[in-house]
């Protein structure tokens, strides 16, 4: 028998069974980035997706439509909490998120890495590809547990730039992060920041 990936993980990061919903979203401009954010009608965040141009966001729009509603309107008003706590996070005024995470675009080995990564990595911490997939009982897997980070669709909410190459060096190479290295430098920085007060 398999243990389940999420027995140790807030129980609001399970996929959930809903009906068909409409996602409300927004563009937010922020520190680290243009960021695509979008929730459900009962206000699971399902995305918080890096959008540096029109591409991107039509991208994403359009996986939104196919993957959990085909009604997406743009419509900030749903987002406020998401939104308010992203500034206050980029701001370095709190040090995590209440608002709850719906992985609906995000495939089950992904699930696992990024309830892993929750779990087991906390604000101002940092992992390696390798230590995470130890981690979450896939040691040898550290190439997949990259690309499943790379691919994470709630960014920042799910900390995926905490984990670093083999070495952990920020200084030099930092790994892939959908938001470029400047952004996983700066959060990175933003947490090391605040824990050393």
């Amino acid at each position: 028998m398999t243990a389940d990936p999420f027995a140790a993980f807030a129980p609001d990061v399970r996929p959930p069974v809903l009906p068909e919903t409409d996602v409300s979203y927004a563009v937010e401009d922020t520190a680290v980035g243009r960021l695509l954010l979008a929730v459900r009608s009962d206000g699971r965040l399902v995305t918080s997706a890096y959008v540096p141009t029109t591409d991107d966001e039509g991208a994403w729009l359009q996986r939104l439509a196919d993957v959990v509603s085909p009604r997406v309107l743009r419509h900030a008003k749903p987002l406020d909490t998401a939104r308010r706590e992203l500034t206050a996070y980029l701001s370095g005024k709190v040090t995590g998120f209440s608002v709850p995470v719906d992985l609906v675009l995000a495939n089950d080995f992904q699930r696992a890495v990024l309830a892993g990564l929750a779990t087991y990595v906390g604000y101002g911490s940092a992992t390696t590809y390798g230590e995470l997939a130890t981690t979450i009982a896939r040691p040898g897997a550290s190439r997949a547990v990259g690309s499943a980070l790379g691919a994470n669709p709630v960014c920042v909410f799910v900390p995926c730039h905490r984990v670093l190459p083999a070495g952990g060096s920020v200084g030099g190479r930092v790994g892939g992060y959908a938001g470029g290295p400047a952004a996983k430098e700066y959060l990175l920085a933003l947490e090391a920041g605040h824990t050393a007060h």
